[in-house]
């Protein structure tokens, strides 16, 4: 059992209630300035707000409770079942405190908000395609497990797979919900299955790889160095489509934009018209050309620091065996777990939960 005073040097250590509220103090000084309300400045640094006052009443009722149970491990005796209550009370505190040093962890410029996520079949037919569908039914169930609302936002489909699920190619959505890119943007990178393939009429064993791209929700009129010209893009028009070819939407409505200097591509179809397909993949391809920033900074960071570590997110991040035993590891945190089905139906956070802590050491 941990005693208080180690507890309370362990909040002294991983919390700044004091520095949170100097910002509280700097945020509602601008909100008074009526400028920053005449765009979406205003509106974000109000939802910065109400979040720090959240988390500044968290670790306040954190300390008090602290403080109580440091008070009641004085004033009561050794008996079996007040070291019990004492047990405990000090129990619920650490998972407190463990919930508190996580959102510690996210303070990143966008943590705190939506995240778009897109999953690409690697190279192998059905297994890779059936392999891609069952990690974005993973996210879907860990999102349902947070809260988060799941919005698609392009699938492509791919051959019919197994147990009901048809194949993607590739897709990509929306999680909307707290701390939403914060928690999920770690995930980034190749995920690796090995299991007897469903596909094979000799039942191998096969390795199937899909990758996951994790970009923030941006706010493009803060990102001055995010420009997109209208000279720099292509956009093209197709229909959206459903498993099997199926048309979902007769009209041309869904988008594809090529932005020619970087080459890189984005699609929507999730949208009711052309028009807001349009924006929405603009969305996603400022996202993309941050997080293409960010990389090259990262990149540039590393080499004057002389560190060898990939910074690539198209490293491998985990697997998944299913056969000849089940295991799933991750490769970073070395943290892992026999219980697949589990990870498979959304139970991640002790993955994640790792991954901030060792990004945040």
């Amino acid at each position: 059992m941990k005693s208080c005073s180690s507890a309370s040097k362990y909040w002294r250590t991983v919390f700044d209630a004091g520095a949170k509220e100097q910002k509280i103090r700097e945020i509602g000084k601008e909100l008074q300035n009526p400028e920053v309300w005449r765009n979406e400045k205003g509106q974000a640094l109000s939802q910065e707000l109400a979040e720090l006052k959240k988390e500044v009443n968290l670790l306040q009722e954190l300390k008090a409770k602290i403080a109580d149970a440091k008070e009641l491990e004085q004033l009561l005796g050794v008996g079996e079942g007040d070291a019990r209550d004492l047990e405990l009370q000090l129990a619920f505190l650490e998972r407190s405190l463990e919930e508190a040093e996580l959102q510690a962890f996210l303070s990143g410029k966008y943590d705190k908000g939506n995240a778009i996520l897109t999953i690409t079949a690697g190279a192998g037919g059905q297994d890779a395609q059936d392999w891609a569908a069952m990690l974005y039914r993973m996210y879907q169930r860990y999102a349902d497990r947070k809260g988060f609302r799941v919005k698609e936002i392009s699938h492509s489909f791919g051959e019919a797979g197994v147990e009901g699920r048809t194949g993607t190619k590739q897709v990509a959505f929306e999680a909307q919900g707290p701390n939403a890119y914060g928690l999920l943007r770690r995930e980034a990178g190749v995920h690796r299955l090995v299991r007897i393939s469903p596909f094979s009429a000799k039942k191998l064993r096969h390795t199937s790889f899909a990758s996951l791209e994790v970009l923030p929700v941006i706010n493009r009129t803060e990102e001055k160095d995010i420009e997109i010209s209208p000279e720099d893009i292509m956009v093209d028009t197709f229909r959206s489509s459903g498993p099997g070819g199926q048309n979902v939407n007769k009209r041309e409505s869904a988008v594809r934009i090529t932005h020619k200097p970087t080459g890189l591509i984005v699609a929507c179809q999730s949208q009711r018209s052309q028009q807001q397909n349009v924006e929405k993949a603009l969305e996603m391809l400022a996202a993309k050309l941050y997080d293409r920033k960010k990389g090259e900074e990262e990149k540039e960071l590393t080499a004057l620091k002389g560190e060898k570590k990939s910074i690539e997110w198209g490293s491998q991040v985990r697997s998944y065996v299913l056969a000849p035993y089940q295991l799933v590891k991750d490769h970073r945190t070395n943290i892992e777990t026999g219980n697949v089905h589990s990870v498979l139906e959304g139970d991640l956070d002790m993955f994640i939960k790792s991954e901030l802590k060792l990004a945040g050491s």
